[in-house]
């Protein structure tokens, strides 16, 4: 994602080819003579007008404003037209209120709009479809919006990960920026770090969660000045996730075992409605944490195979594969079920290519938590598989 430009809109009257005229210094000579101070009045005169612009954008009516607002939300359904939606919240401060006000969360439309969408839960029902490509020469992975039912399109960039090892450590460093990967980045919104062995990961998030922030860790903590629609908030590491595999000492076959641990982005936002947080909740235990794990695969007869039902979205058999659905206290809470009757999956992994890979997630699941439980299953894991 990069930085949007301040000024979407010219001056009245000005283009690109006919800008605005500069003031000119009194005294100034017109022609020829002591430029010097020329470029601090032009810089003045741009600031100036900056300003005023903004001021002129800003006064618009309230009801006038927010019927725009809506408009253009409602004509863009997807990417690259919802632009439209973030050139809107870009113009002025006033303007990201009322755009940030009236494009709803993910949870209830299922859009990906603005960075913070990122940190939210997905869809109660269809889960938003996603796609990793893995650049294996520098150990880099991105993960894109889809934007077809197919393999083949561009998608649109979400968030970026780089492998990293620190002594018997590894840790991914996600950032907002594919071209900015370090933990220092304005662009930096989390990290996961495993165990010498491979098989215990954590997911840190730079934010702290609402519901009260666990002790970050010995890194000094910054300020979080994103160039994305999002407020200066302090930066760091929370611990929000946990990631285990199961040791598989009788070497069975059939996929990686797993067990998720995290906290609920839904549970945690104090400003959703209640009644749109029943179905998170069920999920939710006592201890304030969602318990995830992989869904059994089945015996198949004909194939002589263990097998899962990726519906059409993994095509190459992998033992990186995985549909990850509640664990069963929480599941016979929630009391839900896919239409073919099974468990409903919360987020399912899979392989289509020599580097591609799709990840489909929805509620209780953000994609950067999504997309960080989905990076623990790269690299090898002895006595895992």
């Amino acid at each position: 994602m990069r930085r949007q430009s301040g000024y979407l809109f010219p001056s009245s009257g000005s283009s690109v080819r006919n800008p605005p005229p500069l003031e000119r210094a009194e005294g100034e000579e017109e022609e020829g003579g002591d430029r010097r101070g020329g470029a601090e009045v032009e810089v003045e005169a741009g600031a100036g007008a900056g300003a005023k612009e903004e001021e002129r954008w800003s006064r618009m009516l309230p009801e006038l404003l927010g019927e725009i607002v809506r408009r253009v939300e409602s004509s863009d359904g997807g990417w690259p037209l919802r632009k439209s939606v973030v050139s809107c919240a870009c113009v002025c401060r006033r303007w990201r209120e009322v755009t940030t006000g009236v494009v709803r969360p993910p949870t209830e439309t299922g859009k990906i709009t603005f960075p913070a969408s990122l940190k939210q839960p997905g869809p109660r029902d269809l889960p938003i479809q996603c796609f990793i490509k893995r650049n294996k020469k520098n150990s880099t992975f991105y993960l894109y919006l889809s934007l077809t039912q197919t393999f083949v399109d561009k998608g649109k960039f979400l968030l970026a990960a780089q492998r990293f090892r620190h002594g018997a450590h590894v840790e991914y460093i996600i950032s907002l920026d594919a071209d900015d990967l370090s933990q220092g980045s304005n662009a930096y919104v989390g990290k996961l770090r495993s165990d010498f062995l491979g098989t215990k990961f954590k997911i840190y998030d730079s934010r702290p969660p609402p519901g009260g922030a666990k002790t970050p860790t010995s890194r000094p903590s910054r300020r979080f000045a994103s160039n994305q629609i999002s407020p200066q908030v302090p930066a760091g590491n929370f611990m929000i996730s946990r990631v285990s595999y199961k040791f598989n000492l009788f070497k069975t076959r059939g996929p990686r075992r797993m067990v998720c641990t995290l906290q609920c982005p839904t549970m945690l936002n104090s400003q959703e409605e209640p009644h749109k947080m029943q179905r998170a909740d069920t999920l939710v235990s006592d201890a304030g944490t969602v318990v995830l794990k992989n869904k059994a695969p089945r015996w198949h007869e004909n194939l002589q195979c263990w097998c899962l039902n990726f519906h059409g979205r993994v095509t190459v058999a992998s033992v990186k594969n995985f549909q990850l659905v509640a664990s069963s206290d929480a599941a016979n809470r929630a009391g839900g079920a896919d239409d073919d009757g099974d468990e409903p999956v919360l987020l399912q992994f899979g392989k289509v290519g020599d580097d591609m890979f799709t990840m489909d997630y929805r509620e209780p699941l953000s994609a950067f938590q999504a997309f960080a439980i989905c990076l623990t299953s790269f690299g090898t894991k002895f006595a895992c598989e």
